[in-house]
């Protein structure tokens, strides 16, 4: 028989295992753009590379490159990059590796094929990918922004912004990527010539949006490279001045990694300070919302009174109802229910 390509086992014994691991993993991030001819032969011989060394994770792969959140077991970290160094266009690639991390992000390895590794809803073929934005570190970021005229942007969705910025970043209210490049377009419409540096949780969506910017017109378009998590990691290394405030989210299971201490953030329920990222935990629901530890205690984990009630019903009643009654992660994007949304389903 041929070797599986895909993890079967059920997520509890996936977690059980995850928990009874002998030894510690490191959480980290990598993309990079580039022309993939074959992606189903590329992503069957990218699942055997990293199943072999015990990756985690999920990872996209698309004709126009790979975007992957893994975890690897620590004592595999220098393997991992032999394993990637083994294909042509990830040799060297920068791995963002997580700053607040338990290793205990990813419980299986999934590689998905996708029309993108980002959905932007841009037409690549209109515009050259590769005239990119000009890179810069954490000590040039601080430079830039001291000056006045300077425009900072965050490329990322309202619900990660919510937690944690740049200081005196333009924070685009959307839940999407796509919605977000023709918004900052037309915020922007009358600074082609002014100073505009973007950023985001690791690069990815400043690589792209750079390179559209300029096709636009857009003369000094700056990304930070690495994106918030590798900036935190050089103010730190080289005892910089951290302008991020609040906590950094990410697409794994902790939801955010602390940059700073303050919280900027409020729960969603009571409306006291907290910034701490859940999904309901009534799974017909999972929006996923900010609940400080007294609003999970109270309501259980869940985002209202109707899913904690829900919740609570024996299993069998809850399959059958499930496919008619409306919770507020039917109702509600991500990170768009509120407080006063608290009962609006009932």
């Amino acid at each position: 028989m041929g070797q599986t390509l895909y993890n079967k086992i059920n997520k509890i014994e996936l977690k059980e295992a995850l928990l009874n691991e002998p030894f510690e993993r490191v959480t980290l991030s990598f993309y990079q753009y580039a022309h993939i001819g074959n992606t189903r032969l590329f992503r069957d011989h990218f699942f055997i590379l990293l199943d072999s060394i015990k990756t985690f994770g999920r990872i996209y792969v698309a004709k126009e490159g790979v975007n992957g959140q893994i975890s690897v077991p620590k004592h595999h970290f220098e393997k991992l990059r032999e394993k990637l160094d083994q294909i042509t266009f990830l040799q060297g690639v920068r791995l963002n590796i997580a700053i607040d991390d338990d290793g205990k992000s990813f419980i299986k390895l999934i590689i998905k094929i996708r029309s993108k590794i980002v959905a932007d809803g841009l037409n690549d073929e209109s515009f050259d990918v590769t005239n990119k934005g000009i890179h810069i570190n954490a000590e040039t970021f601080n430079k830039l922004t001291q000056e006045e005229e300077t425009v900072v942007v965050d490329m990322r969705n309202h619900y990660e912004s919510e937690v944690g910025h740049f200081e005196n970043a333009i924070i685009p209210d959307v839940a999407t990527f796509r919605e977000a490049l023709p918004l900052v377009e037309e915020m922007l419409e009358d600074k082609k010539d002014t100073p505009i540096i973007m950023y985001c949780t690791g690069g990815i969506r400043c690589e792209k949006a750079s390179a559209y910017y300029r096709h636009k017109g857009f003369k000094k378009v700056y990304q930070l490279e690495g994106g918030i998590i590798e900036y935190a990691r050089q103010a730190e290394k080289l005892g910089l001045e951290n302008k991020f405030i609040g906590k950094n989210f990410v697409f794994d299971d902790r939801l955010g990694e602390r940059i700073s201490s303050d919280i900027i953030a409020k729960c969603h329920q009571c409306g006291n300070p907290s910034d701490d990222h859940t999904n309901c935990a009534n799974d017909a629901c999972h929006i996923l919302f900010i609940q400080c530890k007294d609003c999970s205690e109270k309501h259980q984990g869940c985002c209202s009174t109707k899913c904690q009630d829900f919740n609570n019903l024996p299993k069998e009643e809850r399959l059958k109802l499930r496919v008619t009654e409306v919770f507020n992660g039917t109702k509600f994007g991500k990170g768009r229910y509120k407080a006063h949304h608290q009962d609006d389903t009932l």
